[in-house]
């Protein structure tokens, strides 16, 4: 509908509140049942349906407040009895399709059995559907994205209305006028507008004809202003991490996602790892704000970028939401990240933070605001926050683990009836360093791997191609792609399998004795290695490799074991990975090294990027936005730095899977090997007392 069509509609029809409900034919009244909410009543002839579902608190979308305009009320009359109701519903209990709602099915198109619920009058009892994308508070589910179903309640709305022109007698502004309008067709009382609207109002109201949209923020901010009728409002959900950065552009109205994008976090040149960043900050005295500055830049080419991926225009973005770890939250804020850097690690907020696009320097519609959940600890952040309102823990019945592996591991515990979270250190070797092949996940990069537990040898495959290396068109398929090294997942099932396969005792050590069995095994120094890849490269997985790996998920099993004794509970019931490496690691070799407890495979699943999911929630949900405040305040926050249980805890766990927990379920679909002792080291308690203490160091370098 052009505009000038669509203010013609308008001036034809205007919007009647329920206390007028128009013509009324006699003063019989009628039973109205509306579906699927329940809700009936008893109106006069002559009610719309708009003003009968609004009195009775059913949920009908509109924009154009009831003139036949934006088409978001569409309903659908029931036809035939109802016994269980007590009435008949029949087409003729409706008024005809009036001039309005034909010129809105020629111009947009309208279902035969959808009427417009604004212009559509009572006639008789009937029974109306309401179809998911009529209402407000519609259900998302989504099938193509990890995101639990979930109620869209929108933050931002869009509002047309007609205002009164000014006239000599009655020298009010144009924005009170403007405010009058919306008390009077939206019920909307005490708002506030931004300078910039109050700029554009006149603009707006001289182009419109005195018809306008508004949006307002949270029912108490008028934020944008456009002359006539205008429908879309977008926005945009964003994770920021230490090493990329993820954004999703939606549709505020019916929570689509349009275009989703991810660029790399430009502050990698002050140091790959969250610490290092920490300490260029101190070192430098502008440091913390290039580092702002930076971030900053890479989100604003991220959200333009999305923009012209959607095809929308910038300037109808209206909201966006980020979460990142603490120290990412702190720099885009532009706080001084430095306290996060030494005990006690105190954060400067641990609230939700809400403040404009403008302010972080993001370029979207003037008026568009940002929400930035809350942080739970100095090393837990709002991306935590994010993953808890995607998995809904406090919401389960059944006890849940989730786990989002990096530098530092960040652990959520618990059920609806108490939620616990620690930050462990992890160290980088789940994500390539400190290992002899290792690489961030790339084209290339070995990510699945195979070992015949007979003749040892491996079989493995490369990012970018599906074809494993023992399929006769492997070198063909990877030409182009190369072997560059081994990542995350691979070196998690690289290790699993040579533990399985025995090439690696229960306690870690190579075992030198199977070079009889096969020419892969070969010494290195006063230990030896085993040599994956033969080619070029050579990539070889030597005894410090499985050392690294040893204290990564030992440090990981510790902080998972200190919330089960807090929780005091000894299984769990469910466990999920979270983040870039846990939406790629293999479940069941990450059980047989021990990074988990044990559990019922059946229940252990990657989470995707669950922080994104969660920001994405946010972003479409104020009710989202209020659950996940009240459910941080009462989070747990376990320190693993302070809790003597922790040494304990980490040396058991470095054994493969671990020195005493038995692994029941596990043993129940793989064939683990009997315990062995390897060199003395393996059981030296000594040198597990060293080994943990270089992690923690390691971890004070490398924390994420």
């Amino acid at each position: 509908m052009s505009g000038s069509t669509a203010v013609a509609a308008a001036g034809r029809s205007k919007r009647r509140s329920p206390a007028e409900p128009g013509p009324v034919t006699d003063t019989a009244e009628r039973q109205v049942v509306f579906t699927p909410s329940g809700r009936r009543g008893r109106f006069p002839d002559g009610t719309t349906v708009l003003d009968a579902a609004r009195s009775l608190g059913v949920d009908i979308d509109s924009v154009c407040g009831g003139r036949g305009i934006c088409g978001r009320c569409q309903v659908s009359p029931g036809v035939g009895p109802f016994p269980k109701l007590g009435l008949t519903s029949m087409p003729d209990h409706l008024s005809p399709s009036g001039e309005v709602e034909a010129e809105y099915r020629r111009e947009h198109g309208l279902a035969a059995d959808r009427r417009l619920s604004c212009t559509a009058t009572v006639r008789g009892d009937i029974l109306v559907d309401v179809p998911p994308e009529s209402q407000v508070h519609r259900q998302v589910v989504r099938k193509g994205l990890d995101v639990r179903d979930f109620e869209i309640d929108p933050v931002v709305r869009l509002h047309y209305v007609e205002v009164t022109e000014p006239e000599l007698a009655s020298p009010s502004g144009d924005l009170a006028r403007l405010m009058d309008a919306l008390a009077r067709e939206w019920d909307l009382t005490g708002l506030e507008a931004d300078l910039q609207v109050v700029r554009a109002l006149q603009p707006a109201l001289t182009e419109g004809r005195y018809k306008v949209t508004v949006a307002v923020h949270d029912r108490r901010t008028i934020t944008a202003v456009w002359p006539g009728l205008h429908d879309r409002a977008y926005g945009v959900a964003i994770d920021v991490g230490s090493t990329t950065i993820a954004g999703h552009l939606a549709d505020l109205a019916d929570g689509s996602v349009l275009a989703s994008n991810g660029v790399m976090n430009p502050q990698i040149r002050f140091g790959e790892d969250l610490m290092s960043r920490v300490s260029y900050a101190m070192l430098h005295p502008e440091g913390a704000g290039e580092m702002t500055r930076a971030v900053r830049g890479a989100l604003a080419k991220l959200v333009a970028g999305l923009a012209v991926q959607a095809g929308v225009p910038a300037r109808e973005i209206l909201e966006v939401t980020v979460v990142g770890n603490p120290i990412m939250h702190h720099l885009l804020l532009g706080i001084d990240p430095i306290p996060l850097g030494t005990a006690p690690f105190a954060l400067a907020t641990d609230r939700a933070v809400r403040t404009t696009a403008a302010e972080i320097g993001v370029r979207a519609h003037p008026g568009a605001r940002v929400y930035v959940l809350p942080c739970i600890a100095g090393h837990v952040g709002a991306d935590t926050a994010a993953v808890i309102l995607a998995e809904a823990p406090h919401r389960a019945e059944s006890i849940q683990l989730i786990v989002d592996v990096g530098t530092n591991a960040e652990i959520v515990l618990g059920d609806r009836d108490r939620l616990l979270a620690a930050s462990s250190p992890t160290g980088p070797a789940f994500e390539g360093a400190q290992i002899s092949g290792g690489q961030r996940a790339a084209p290339g990069a070995i990510e699945r791997v195979r070992i015949d537990r007979v003749t040892l040898e491996p079989r493995f495959r490369v990012i970018g191609s599906d074809i494993w290396s023992d399929a006769p068109d492997f070198a063909a398929a990877t030409a182009d792609l190369g072997i560059t090294g081994i990542c995350g997942s691979g070196i998690v099932e690289v290790i699993a399998e040579l533990f399985l396969a025995g090439v690696i005792t229960g306690d870690g050590i190579v075992d030198g004795e199977m070079a009889a069995r096969t020419p892969r095994i070969v010494p290195d120094g006063r230990t030896f290695s085993y040599v994956l890849n033969d080619g070029s490269p050579r990539i070889v997985i030597t005894q410090n490799d499985v050392r690294a790996i040893q204290l990564a998920k030992a440090a990981l099993y510790a902080g998972v074991r200190l919330l089960m004794d807090r929780a005091g509970v000894e299984a769990v019931d469910d466990i999920r990975f979270a983040g870039a490496f846990g939406s790629q690691i293999d479940t069941t070799h990450a059980m047989v090294l021990g990074l988990i407890p044990d559990c019922d495979l059946g229940h252990v699943r990657s989470a995707g990027n669950a922080a994104g999911t969660g920001a994405l929630i946010a972003l479409l949900s104020g009710a989202a936005r209020r659950e996940i405040e009240e459910v941080v305040r009462r989070v747990e926050k376990i320190e693993t730095a302070v809790e003597p249980r922790f040494q304990e805890h980490f040396v058991d766990a470095l054994a493969f899977p671990h020195k005493t927990a038995t692994f029941d379920n596990l043993s129940r679909v793989v064939e683990l090997p009997a315990r062995r002792s390897g060199p003395a080291e393996g059981g030296d308690p000594r040198a597990a007392q060293r080994r943990r203490r270089a992690v923690m160091a390691a971890a004070a370098k490398e924390d994420r």
